[in-house]
């Protein structure tokens, strides 16, 4: 977990290579559809153009399938859910039918300001219309009202681990499996 451009993609797909498992990013899944140009994938574009998030419904459904793959069987990480509590309580629903209770919460924590020159240079590079300004001080507000009242919910549950998300890939990347590592 954390705000947008945190850098929860880049560290999700390192945290499940190191521990052998799949990482499964929603933001991967949408933008896949946007780029199929699929039913969802128009749905999804406009609300990703506008800051908004996909609704919880949609985005539960998306994630229950995925889930449901063989990979995930024996683990799997979360890149992007849940983002709100209705989303978490579903997420609970979901593992405790399949017997999987989370192991860890992961948040990186990054200065706001950080974040949007970190997501305006993203755009440049990848060509992200989803990364203007505008739009990411928007994405910045969602995450405050809807997401972040998930750190204390985890927190609550012993399961959150709060890493410092500033630094270089490899660093960041090692703050997270020695906090890992203490849980």
């Amino acid at each position: 977990m954390g705000p947008p451009g945190a850098g929860k993609g880049t560290q999700g797909v390192s945290i499940a290579q190191h521990f052998g498992v799949p990482a499964i990013s929603t933001g991967a899944i949408f933008r896949a559809n946007v780029e199929g140009k699929t039913e969802l994938g128009l749905v999804v574009s406009r609300l990703m153009e506008a800051g908004e998030l996909v609704p919880d419904e949609v985005t539960v459904q998306i994630v229950a399938s995925r889930l449901a793959e063989p990979d995930a069987a024996a683990g799997f990480l979360l890149d992007g859910f849940p983002r709100t509590v209705a989303q978490a309580e579903a997420l609970d629903a979901l593992l405790a039918e399949a017997g999987t209770p989370l192991d860890a919460v992961v948040s990186l924590t990054v200065d706001e300001e950080q974040l949007t020159a970190r997501m305006l240079k993203r755009a440049e590079q990848e060509g992200r219309a989803d990364d203007n300004e505008e739009t990411i001080r928007r994405r910045f507000e969602v995450y405050a009202a809807q997401t972040a009242p998930l750190l204390a919910r985890y927190s609550g549950l012993g399961l959150l681990v709060e890493v410092d998300g500033i630094g270089d890939v490899d660093e960041v990347f090692e703050r997270i499996i020695r906090a890992l590592g203490q849980v």
